[in-house]
């Protein structure tokens, strides 16, 4: 677990490992926070925790949660194996080369959320999360998917080492473009 101070509130948050009861237990705050950050109607995060709860059945689970002094969940990032049969990792390989699909997802982590209350936005959390997460994983590569635009989110995963592979990647569902991108690991601090 790691402590450390939000430099305007004076809030302390922690960043601690949840299993996957951990996380299906904070499910509902951790979809209301997935909203928010994304900018998606509440009940998208009914939608999207449907899937959440399969996720933690996925071989290589691993959860970080970053939680203020009072309990309250802030921030949160999980992620798996990536494997072939699973949504993500299906249409991304078909928006990769087969060059960089060989390449990227075999042996590697996907991680499929990591958001931070957006009033939090800027403080480090959603940094101590990310690195703390792919400090856990034993995979040699970390995927993604971000909307494609100039958000803190973006330049962050530039920041730690990741690369663009995919841009402006319709998903099905949504109308927004997406960055597909991946890092090698360890991400750079």
């Amino acid at each position: 677990m790691v402590r450390f101070a939000q430099r305007e509130s004076g809030t302390d948050v922690r960043i601690e490992s949840w299993d996957g009861a951990q996380f299906v237990a904070r499910l509902d705050d951790a979809m209301s926070i997935y909203t928010q950050a994304m900018d998606y109607p509440a009940y998208t995060g009914a939608q999207r925790g449907v899937s959440a709860r399969k996720h933690v059945d996925h071989a290589g689970f691993a959860c970080r949660a970053a939680l203020a002094d009072d309990g309250e969940l802030v921030g949160f990032g999980y992620g798996y194996t990536t494997a072939p049969g699973q949504w993500w990792h299906d249409l991304v390989r078909r928006a990769l080369t087969r060059e960089d699909a060989q390449g990227w997802l075999d042996d590697a982590f996907e991680l499929s959320e990591l958001h931070v209350r957006p009033d939090l936005h800027g403080r480090g959390i959603g940094r101590s999360l990310l690195l703390q997460l792919s400090g856990a994983v034993t995979e040699s590569a970390m995927l993604l998917s971000t909307p494609d635009r100039d958000t803190r989110a973006f330049r962050l995963y530039h920041d730690t080492g990741f690369i663009d592979l995919a841009r402006n990647y319709l998903f099905p569902g949504d109308s927004r473009p997406f960055a597909v991108m991946g890092a090698r690991l360890p991400l750079n601090e």
